[in-house]
This record gives C-alpha cells, sequence and structure tokens, in this order.
C-alpha cells in the first residue's frame, strides 16, 4: 500500500491530492512501476494521465456498468486480489475507502508523510503503528519545487 497524507492523515479534497509534491510524485512512480497498481473509481477519474505508464491499472467499482479504458475492472476485493495473486507484488494506491478495505491485507506499507495540516474531505484509515516496524524514512526537506518538508516511510507488517 502506498499513499501521501497530511499530520492528521489527511488524503485529499474534492478528489484531488492535498498538494503538488514532484519529490512524492517521483518516489510513487519508482516504487510501482512495473507492478500492478489496485485502486478505486474515484482514483482512477482523478489521475491527469490514464492509465498510469509502465503499471498494470486495476480499478475497483461496485457500478456494475462502468467502462473504464486502458484498465482491467473488477467490481470486489477479491477479483483484485485473483488478479495479481501470481505477481512478486502489486501496490493498493487509493482512495480512502480502498485503503480502508485493504489495511489488514498488506504486509507493506509505503507513506509519505507531511508535515502540515491540510483541509480535507477523506482520510487515510487510522492504522495501529503497534502491529508495524518501521523499515525505512527518509526526511526531505522543504525546497523551491516541494512546499512542504516530508518524510518517506516504509513499514511491514507484524504477522
Amino acid at each position: 500500500m502506498i499513499a501521501i497524507i497530511g499530520k492528521n492523515f489527511e488524503l485529499g479534497k474534492n478528489n484531488q491530492l492535498l498538494c503538488h509534491l514532484p519529490a512524492d510524485l517521483k518516489r510513487f512512480k519508482e516504487i510501482t512501476s512495473g507492478y500492478s497498481v489496485i485502486m478505486g473509481d474515484r482514483t482512477w477519474e482523478s489521475l491527469p494521465v490514464k492509465p498510469l505508464p509502465k503499471r498494470r491499472n486495476i480499478v475497483i467499482t461496485l457500478d456494475k456498468n462502468a467502462v473504464y479504458h486502458d484498465c482491467e475492472v473488477v467490481h470486489t476485493l477479491d477479483d483484485a486480489v485473483d488478479l495479481v495473486k501470481n505477481e512478486e507484488k502489486a501496490f493498493i494506491i487509493g482512495g480512502a475507502t480502498i485503503y480502508k478495505l485493504f489495511i489488514d491485507r498488506v504486509e507493506t506499507l509505503y507513506l509519505t508523510r507531511i508535515d502540515a495540516d491540510f483541509d480535507a474531505d477523506v482520510f487515510f484509515p487510522e492504522v495501529d503503528f503497534n502491529q508495524w516496524q518501521m523499515i525505512e524514512e527518509v526526511v526531505y526537506e522543504k525546497d523551491e519545487r516541494n512546499g512542504y518538508r516530508m518524510r518517506f516511510q516504509v513499514f511491514r507488517h507484524f504477522r
């Protein structure tokens, strides 16, 4: 699972990310390229480029009549998992509902934590960090292209 969140687990507002941070977008691309990405239909709709290049795009929607081009469409979490069951790795990329439904099923969590508060209408699910071990953290200081200080973190779930 991969996400960018504010101090209070904010994800976005009006179906958009909290802000534009090129360093995080670069990290997202580096981590997910070559793998399947699983997302909800609202996340798919919010993408500026569809499908995400160099990735297998899988969209989960409850709308049985939905038609999305250049991706694979499924209607249940299990259907999405079945599509990637033989893959080395696949990424859950949002949105809030999809994160909540998958949070107890993933073993690795890639978070970009922005050191700021945001006005948001969707939030990342609560995480009991006592069940996760941080295995990596890189601090990225604010610069001329990235308006906020960030922490790139990787967690592994205790199983």
